[in-house]
């Protein structure tokens, strides 16, 4: 390994590291704000769940409800990442589809939840994500989110993510399906899981949406 490699290296695991600390304040701010309701939550009560200081928050955003979008951002690039990943040989939209229920599948140990618990849960995210400051930052992240997995359906069809239409649609459809998965899922009258409504979403969508 040369000295370049080794220095390339380290950018790597830094940019990973920075990564890694935005998601888990991204992630403790949704915990909290979800729990405790938005209000009630502020800077330094993130940062000690977080176990960072009030500067290290204010390194990485200026407020929760940019804390918060963060993670709509990173799930959508981690997308990006795993269809990137996936074989040339897949047909394109059976990559997206596994890309998308990869990111949205819950952990191991989730399955099995209190349902009483999980209607709280959904409840506290409904309450969050009415918040009007989170609105706008939604749309930048979203934005932004659209971007790099318009350039990773770019790389994968030969087309031009900055120029033609084709990976800029494409992105477009996947960030509108998944939204409109999760919020149908929020909006059930009882406990849903997101997964199989994103099949259900996507199979629309690679049939060409037939009438019902």
């Amino acid at each position: 390994m040369t000295l370049g490699d080794d220095a390339h290296a380290h950018l790597g695991l830094r940019e990973r590291k920075k990564r890694e600390t935005r998601v888990a304040l991204s992630q403790a701010t949704i915990r909290l704000c979800v729990e405790h309701g938005w209000d009630n939550v502020t800077v330094e009560d993130i940062a000690a769940a977080a176990n960072v200081s009030v500067r290290t928050f204010r390194n990485y955003f200026t407020s929760k409800a940019e804390a918060i979008a963060a993670s709509h951002l990173e799930r959508m690039l981690r997308i990006a990442d795993e269809l990137r990943a996936r074989p040339a040989t897949e047909p394109m939209w059976d990559s997206i589809v596994q890309a998308v229920q990869t990111q949205f599948a819950p952990p191991g140990d989730a399955a099995g939840g209190d349902p009483t618990r999980d209607q709280r849960w959904r409840d506290g995210l409904r309450l969050m994500l009415a918040e009007p400051a989170l609105q706008g930052e939604i749309v930048k992240a979203n934005a932004a989110a659209q971007d790099e997995l318009a350039k990773a359906i770019a790389e994968r069809t030969g087309t031009d993510a900055a120029h033609d239409v084709y990976p800029k649609l494409v992105a477009a459809v996947v960030s509108a399906g998944s939204a409109v998965a999760v919020e149908h899922c929020l909006r059930a009258d009882f406990p849903t899981p997101v997964v199989p409504v994103l099949i259900e979403v996507f199979g629309q969508l690679t049939a060409g949406l037939p009438v019902p």
